[in-house]
């Protein structure tokens, strides 16, 4: 009996092994049809570009995985903004390409300045003399705003559109943690560095409600122009429209009146519609080319000439990856600092652009970047791309180079630092009686523990400031030395406020509106390259096959990231918040608020 279980146990085991082995063969096998269809596929004549927006839309998004590729979920959801820009790209160049058609959805950005960048790009793709038409069942204010490009929008007829302006409310946790017993300690420079208010107030500031007033009024009325202008209204009527009434609730025929749609129908009409467009028959099919079809396209620009090396640094600056199963891309100090060391001895590579999207994070991190760049810079030259966010540590590095480029709604500045320590000795000695003692050899030998437990710690907060002082000193002399300031003019501008692109170009923060494109053409001249010339993106993506051996390992990280998503909705980002703290160096250079939008 004992012998028939233990075989059993082995066989049981080895079909185990066998499976997950077979799976991972099935899955690279999977792989390389997958790529062989995508490598030689086409467009047919009168294709269509079928946009969907419904997802998340980030910087940059990990090649997925070949069954998600089957199964047509590639464009269903993370993706990134890089790919979407380059298959706007290709299909404006591609000839059999004969439209863009945007299906609307339930789309999240990273920033406005993501949204915006997607609309330039349907705007230049216009150019081309090709038409584009928009549809959904409802329109985000975002997807909205991207779709009011087309030549034509339409609408279901039981259908709604989210406009309504922008904004919303923060949450404050004071109020909580005073009935726990928890306190936190704020040391901070900057009168507008408000990421300490959601622990230590119960509603906005004054500086922080002056701050967000005018970055978001800023944002929208941007918005309001760009829409304006493709749709034939004013941008006050626009305007008063959202003030007006909850447009959200509107008849569709409110929709056509005040020229938000050009008309509703149902999604078989849509198609008939577009192959009138074409101009073939109704009982043929559209021939649809998805995101990942024409990314999958043959690039007509050749690598030739020099190098222009494109590095992404998008997400939060942190020191180090910590374990768990939070997937979100971050700029890790030690790798990206390895990185920029490779590019500056990298002799082919002609330039470099920093393409930033980043809130800032760790400040330690954020200086040692800042310290490569500044290496880099001494052998070629530094050109910084802003995407939708580059504040506090996410303009320390961008701060060294030779010149700056940002969107118009990039939402940049907050130069400032902070730490944020909890108190527990209400909460662990008053409510639950736990008290402290012990012996050091010096006087502040135990300060960590007395900053979290002690009820009186004046003189650990006082040496806790200080070295606040000393990091916001080092903030102001790393802006002066990259913009040639002094400290005391880039002090008038900073004590952490944000400012949107358009507002900081007249006070020296950045030195141009633009793209990634202006970005990657100043990187040329200043190199002094007079022929050709290609870029080249850093760091390589994951892929799919690295990301299933990581899951393997037990890093669910993607997967569950996702279902907590679904689940928690609005509430994602403040659980977000409350983990990532947990792990987070205690001196900050980080924007204080999130930047998402709908």
């Amino acid at each position: 009996m004992k012998d028939f279980m233990k075989y059993t146990a082995a066989t049981i085991c080895g079909i185990i092994i066998l499976s997950v082995i077979a799976g991972i063969m099935f899955m690279i096998s999977l792989a390389g049809l997958m790529a062989s269809d995508s490598a030689g596929k086409k467009a047919e004549k009168n294709s269509v570009f079928v946009l969907k927006l419904n997802g998340n839309v980030s910087e940059r998004a990990e090649e997925g995985s070949p069954m998600g590729m089957l199964l047509g979920q590639a464009d269903m959801e993370n993706m990134g903004l890089d790919d979407i820009l380059s298959a706007i790209a290709k299909a404006k160049d591609e000839k059999n390409i004969q439209g863009i058609y945007i299906e609307g959805g339930t789309t999240m950005f990273d920033s406005p300045a993501t949204a915006q960048q997607i609309r330039d790009a349907l705007k230049d793709f216009r150019k081309s003399g090709k038409w584009i038409f928009a549809y959904a069942d409802q329109y985000e204010q975002s997807s909205y705003y991207i779709a009011s490009v087309a030549d034509s929008i339409f609408l279901n007829k039981t259908g709604m559109i989210d406009f309504k302006g922008l904004g919303g409310k923060g949450y404050y946790l004071t109020g909580l943690l005073e009935k726990v017993g928890v306190k936190y300690q704020c040391t901070r420079v900057g009168k507008y560095k408000s990421a300490v208010e959601q622990m230590t107030q119960k509603q906005m500031s004054d500086n922080d409600r002056e701050q967000r007033e005018a970055y978001i009024g800023s944002i929208w009325k941007h918005m309001l122009s760009d829409m304006a202008e493709s749709r034939g209204v004013t941008a006050e009527q626009l305007n008063q429209l959202a003030d007006d009434s909850i447009m959200t609730f509107a008849k569709v025929d409110d929709y056509v009146a005040a020229h938000l749609i050009d008309g509703y129908m149902y999604p078989d009409e849509m198609k008939a519609l577009v192959k009138q467009k074409l101009g073939i028959d109704k009982d043929k099919d559209i021939k649809q080319m998805t995101l990942a079809d024409v990314k999958a396209m043959p690039s007509k620009k050749k690598e030739k000439g020099d190098k222009i090396a494109v590095y992404y640094a998008y997400g939060e600056i942190i020191d180090e990856i910590s374990s768990g199963f939070m997937s979100e891309h971050s700029i890790v100090g030690g790798t990206v600092v390895d990185d920029l060391n490779k590019l500056a001895d990298d002799e082919k590579v002609r330039a470099v652009v920093l393409r930033v999207n980043s809130p800032g994070g760790s400040a330690v991190a954020s200086e040692q970047i800042w310290h490569a760049l500044k290496q880099l810079k001494e052998k070629k030259p530094l050109v910084v791309s802003m995407g939708g966010l580059a504040a506090s540590g996410g303009y320390m590095i961008s701060a060294p180079a030779n010149y700056i480029v940002a969107e118009p709604t990039t939402i940049t500045g907050s130069i400032g630092i902070f730490g944020l320590i909890p108190n527990a000795s209400q909460l662990v000695t008053d409510k639950l009686g736990v008290t402290w003692d012990g012996v050091t050899t010096n006087k502040h030998g135990d300060y960590e523990t007395n900053l979290v437990f002690a009820k009186e710690n004046s003189d650990e907060i006082k040496y806790l400031q200080s070295y606040v002082d000393r990091g916001y000193d080092t903030f102001l002399s790393i802006v002066a030395d990259g913009r040639g300031m002094t400290k005391e003019q880039v002090h008038e501008i900073a004590q952490g406020r944000v400012w949107v692109a358009t507002d900081a170009l007249p006070i020296k923060l950045v030195d141009q509106i633009g793209s990634l494109d202006d970005a990657v053409k100043k990187a040329v001249e200043l190199a002094g390259i007079s022929g050709d010339y290609f870029t080249a993106p850093y760091p390589e993506k994951t892929d799919w096959l690295s990301s299933l051996m990581a899951s393997s390992e037990g890093d669910n990280g993607s997967y569950l990231d996702g279902q907590l998503r679904e689940i928690l909705g609005d509430l994602y980002e403040p659980y977000l918040e409350l983990r990532r703290d947990q792990q987070r160096n205690r001196l900050q250079v980080r924007l204080p608020f999130s930047t998402t939008i709908k």
